[in-house]
């Protein structure tokens, strides 16, 4: 190998590396920056006026919440989770499960409630959903939920509002 051959492959290395590691920790895109248009479209400043500091991290930005943090992860009445953005119904309490994770847990969505994506970061992939109406960011769906869908959509209690069933 000649010395101009192993610099130029160094330096592809090397640049191959500091994408990497760039792409790993830059801040990722918002769910509705890159898949749009959805019916509830605000600016930035509108969503920050709407939610808190934590909730626009959530469903703006992707962020995610602590573990065993939301209350919403001990939440056993009956009634519906909303999206905090937009307060689009998106999974009923009959759906849902204690993973163990510390987060709220679901096996299915409402119907025409969410919609998915997939997600490169973190060195793997994995399936990230988000409310249909807003694009906001919910969390992620795994294939190691129970069944009958096998599915665990594994949520941000942030991103969600709870509203209990009206009483009989």
């Amino acid at each position: 190998m000649t010395r101009s051959t192993d610099f130029t492959r160094r330096a592809l290395l090397a640049a191959g590396s500091a994408g990497l590691v760039l792409s790993v920790f830059a801040r990722r895109s918002p769910a509705h920056a890159d898949e749009g248009p959805f019916e509830i479209v605000l600016s930035e400043a509108e969503w920050r006026a709407r939610l808190t500091k934590q909730q626009f991290a959530v469903l703006r930005e992707e962020a995610t919440e602590r573990a065993f943090t939301s209350p919403l992860n001990d939440e056993k009445r009956k009634g519906m989770f909303h999206c905090a953005g937009c307060d689009l119904p998106a999974y009923s309490s009959e759906h849902k499960y204690d993973s163990g994770t510390g987060w709220p847990s679901f096996w299915k969505a409402q119907d025409g409630a969410i919609g998915t994506k997939e997600d490169r970061s973190l060195f793997s992939v994995r399936t990230e959903v988000h409310c249909r109406r807003c694009g906001g960011h919910f969390g992620h769906i795994f294939d190691d939920g129970p069944e009958p869908t096998g599915k665990r959509h594994c949520l941000n209690g942030v991103a969600l509002s709870f509203k209990p069933a009206e009483a009989a």
